[in-house]
């Protein structure tokens, strides 16, 4: 009888507002401010101030904790100058997740 040694929800889809908790929560270690100040509407750069080197880590940061959920859950380097605020990384990985 096959048990999951860590209970975990990783086979349930991701809903688009736990995606932003997760973009959230990992921008705001890297950026070492209360998630509670990082809205969707905020620029990297303009609003939370965070240079290329911060968002290099949040990528590798939702690489890493997205691939147990979307196995091979990978942001494109070419992608990564499209996304300008919370909102686009936000849509950018639920599309990416929601179906798989």
């Amino acid at each position: 009888m096959p048990s999951d040694p860590v209970p975990s929800n990783t086979d349930a889809p991701l809903d688009r507002d736990a995606v932003f908790e997760i973009v959230r929560g990992n921008l705001a270690d890297i950026l070492e401010i209360d998630p509670a100040t990082i809205s969707q509407g905020q620029s990297f750069v303009d609003d939370l101030d965070a240079d290329s080197l911060a968002l290099i880590e949040l990528v590798e940061a939702l690489e890493e904790e997205l691939s147990e959920r979307s196995v091979g859950f990978r942001i494109e380097d070419e992608d990564l100058a499209d996304l300008k605020t919370v909102r686009d990384a936000v849509d950018y990985v639920y599309d990416r997740v929601k179906d798989g």
